[in-house]
């Protein structure tokens, strides 16, 4: 029985990882408006605020399995419970993402310094990704759901795969910070999962696959850039 549970497993830890992908790039961007010695501590409490927040919805599995039900029509539209948590989390992916890149791009003064001084920074960042971490939570358990019946290797694939993701937070977040470039290409990839999300909610479904591959292939032409530009120097 047990024997017959690893391939499940171990598919749903992969997609949880990948998933997760999203989570600690959103994390990282969040965490630099901190200071050096509140980031660390941001990435482990939204990691594991994302783990405990799977848990507890994975325990009311039968209530977010509800969310799919449609509520009403519009424009030839079914709206479900997930579809409009999709689109709000798509809408504020998009806010953010756009906010930054505007920052990064136009040298508008984000008044960082005056952030990172303020008590209620750390919180309010918290809060953002809690309610990031809901909208990616809905939807990796509905799709968990469509993978494995057995509840127990959601729980476990849940745990391993935010586990991966506390040790593999800290030297993706230190990359991103250290290169501007890839600091901007992030935020990108933000914005195209913005998109997706709400492209899911409306039906619209865009393969997760082409848009991890192309991101993948502009991170590689990223690289080649940085060593050619190491070279130069």
């Amino acid at each position: 029985m047990f024997t017959d549970a690893i391939v499940p497993l171990l598919s749903l830890i992969a997609l949880e990882v990948i998933l997760g992908i999203d989570n600690i790039i959103f994390i990282s961007i969040l965490a630099d408006k901190l200071p050096e010695e509140n980031r660390n501590k941001l990435r482990i409490w939204g990691l594991g605020l994302a783990m405990l927040i799977r848990l507890v919805l994975l325990a009311a599995v039968s209530w977010i399995l509800k969310l799919d039900q449609v509520l009403f029509t519009a424009f030839d539209i079914d709206f479900s419970g997930k579809s409009l948590i999709l689109i709000a989390g798509g809408l504020f992916l998009l806010y953010k993402s756009t906010k930054e890149i505007l920052h990064k791009t136009e040298n508008v003064t984000d008044e960082a310094a005056t952030m990172r001084s303020k008590s209620g920074s750390f919180k309010k960042l918290l809060l953002e990704i809690i309610l990031l971490d809901l909208v990616f939570s809905i939807d990796s358990i509905i799709t968990a759901v469509g993978m494995v019946q057995e509840l127990w290797i959601m729980y476990v694939a849940v745990i391993v795969a935010v586990t991966i993701m506390l040790f593999a937070s800290k030297p993706i977040s230190a990359f991103i910070q250290k290169h501007p470039s890839f600091k901007i290409l992030a935020i990108c990839f933000l914005m195209m999962i913005g998109i997706t999300l709400i492209a899911e909610g409306l039906h619209f479904t865009i393969p997760k696959g082409y848009i991890y591959f192309s991101m993948a292939f502009a991170f590689l032409v990223d690289i080649i850039q940085l060593k050619k530009m190491k070279n130069r120097h």
